[in-house]
């Protein structure tokens, strides 16, 4: 079956949540509510899948972060080479966005690159507790354009 004669995906939404493992609730929450001001609304543990969990909701966007500790984990710290999540990037409204966000970063000691200012978008890379990589992304309307005719 070619692509052209491939028949079209129902539709959805949205994103609903993402869940994130991680090696320690408490400290993940910690940084994901200082990073992104979310507001905790449900904690809990299943027994039988051996795993503890939280969800975050961030106000403004109803985007909400599951953050999940299982109990045989390998701990080792994360590493985009290995299968599964490269990165989780966050879009924001303009270039001046990306400066708030620097701005919020440096106010609460997290690490951060500089903006990177790229043709089609600017970026603004950080990496949380466990090292998973999160971006505050700009596209600019250039790169818009592109996407919406392609």
């Amino acid at each position: 079956m070619t692509a052209a004669s491939s028949p079209v995906s129902p539709t959805f939404t949205g994103v609903s949540h993402i869940d994130l493992s991680v090696s320690d609730l408490d400290r993940s929450e910690t940084f994901y509510t200082t990073l992104l001001g979310g507001t905790k609304v449900l904690d809990g543990r299943s027994e039988h899948n051996h795993l503890a969990s939280r969800y975050l909701i961030h106000p403004d966007s109803l985007f909400i972060l599951g953050l999940v500790q299982h109990d045989h984990s390998d701990a080792e710290p994360f590493d985009e080479r290995r299968l599964g999540l490269d990165h989780l990037s966050f879009n924001v409204a303009d270039r001046s966005s990306l400066d708030e966000w620097a701005a919020h970063l440096a106010t609460h000691g997290i690490a951060h690159s500089p903006i990177s200012e790229e043709d089609l978008w600017d970026v603004l890379v950080l990496r949380d507790p466990d090292n998973i990589q999160l971006e505050f992304f700009f596209m600019k309307p250039e790169a818009a354009s592109l996407l919406a005719s392609a």
